[in-house]
């Protein structure tokens, strides 16, 4: 009995190994990190970017990723809102080539880039930054996924749809994290 539960588990691996999702042959494991000039990861985020101040989103870079990425998608969210998590930023398609956002991307639904953000859950397009209701401060992070393809969606998608276009073509991520309380 032993012996098949260990060569079953052994084809779950190499199934597993095969489906696409990690490296491919000859290209090793690769990490994705996500940094901010504005804000340490972990530190309170400063009021410019939050609804306090100016309200602009933070400047973002990452390091290198596979070769394989065709894509950037970048989701922001508060999974300690009141209401459940809230989503603040949604961003799909930014080239394969860039390495960072810059301070106070537009608000619109194109890019010059040919990125294009979708809607957060305050119901506009682009950037929302931290709002939170007086008392603890919530954490904020910021998912950054190198996609081994380009999402097919139009600006007005929403986590939920990005999340589900990404869903078998995330090569690699990485998140940010900053706090925000009023």
């Amino acid at each position: 009995m032993r012996e098949k539960v260990s060569l079953l588990m052994l084809g779950l691996i190499l199934c597993c190994a095969a489906c696409g999702n990690g490296p491919a042959k000859g290209e090793k494991a690769m990490t994705l990190n996500l940094s901010s000039k504005s804000f340490a990861s972990g530190e309170n985020i400063p009021q410019q970017y939050t609804c306090d101040g100016a309200d602009l989103s933070p400047e973002l870079h990452w390091t290198e990723p596979p070769a394989r990425t065709k894509s950037f998608a970048l989701i922001a969210d508060d999974p300690d809102a009141p209401v459940g998590t809230w989503v603040h930023w949604v961003l799909f398609n930014l080239p394969a080539d860039a390495r960072s956002l810059s301070e106070s991307v537009p608000r619109k639904d194109i890019l010059e880039s040919g990125a294009v953000q979708g809607r957060n859950d305050f119901g506009r397009i682009g950037y929302g930054g931290p709002c939170p209701p007086p008392g603890k401060p919530h954490r904020y992070f910021f998912k950054l996924y190198a996609l081994d393809s380009a999402v097919n969606l139009k600006s007005d998608a929403t986590k939920s749809d990005l999340a589900r276009a990404m869903k078998g073509h995330i090569l690699v991520q990485s998140e940010f994290m900053g706090r925000y309380g009023r």
